[in-house]
């Protein structure tokens, strides 16, 4: 076993989460008043994303459903357009794979609430229309992006821009950056 590959993954991830303090704390905070703007007002969060920004969609929606840290706390609506295998696979054969996120975004999005779109290139062709159809829907648009935020960046309301080409450390950053504003929106709302 290559132990000096261990290290230099180990380092690479942490250089990234530092450059994350560093340029994305701001952008962080706004993400996180953004979603307690919504769950205050009685709104929910949407998720999207491909591969394994899918599994995080899943992953944030679980967090604020269940809970993350806080026993006993109220359930918070957050719906990941990632997890109806048929809505997927309809879509995917009768309206276009670049169309599935966005139909499920006219379906169950609406004022007030917020789309958080993940995406580790900034440039994934479902997650830009959804953001487009939310968009229309007059929704908050929160993205957590890499690579420079590509076609998505601009789209945001607020973009957290994970400082990196490199899409494990993307994903990685990605998940750190939902673990603290889940941890935010518990201690503030029922801490």
């Amino acid at each position: 076993m290559d132990m000096e590959y261990i290290r230099q993954q180990l380092a690479e991830s942490a250089a990234v989460k530092n450059k994350i303090a560093a340029e994305c704390s701001q952008q962080i905070r706004d993400a996180c008043d953004a979603l307690l703007q919504a769950f205050r007002g009685g709104h929910k969060l949407l998720l999207c994303g491909n591969g394994g920004s899918a599994a995080d969609a899943q992953h944030i929606a679980a967090e604020l459903v269940i809970r993350m840290n806080m026993a006993g706390r109220p359930a918070l609506p957050a719906i990941a357009l990632t997890t109806d295998s048929s809505a997927l696979t309809a879509g995917g054969n009768d309206i276009g794979f670049e169309n599935v996120f966005a139909r499920q975004v006219e379906a169950l999005g609406a004022q007030g609430d917020v789309l958080l779109a993940i995406s580790t290139s900034g440039n994934s062709e479902n997650v830009i229309r959804a953001a487009v159809e939310a968009r229309k829907r007059k929704m908050v648009v929160v993205g957590f992006l890499g690579r420079g935020g590509g076609k998505l960046a601009p789209m945001m309301d607020v973009a957290v821009v994970i400082p990196s080409d490199d899409t494990q450390r993307i994903q990685e950053g990605h998940i750190t950056v939902a673990h603290i504003v889940c941890g935010l929106i518990e201690q503030t709302m029922f801490g």
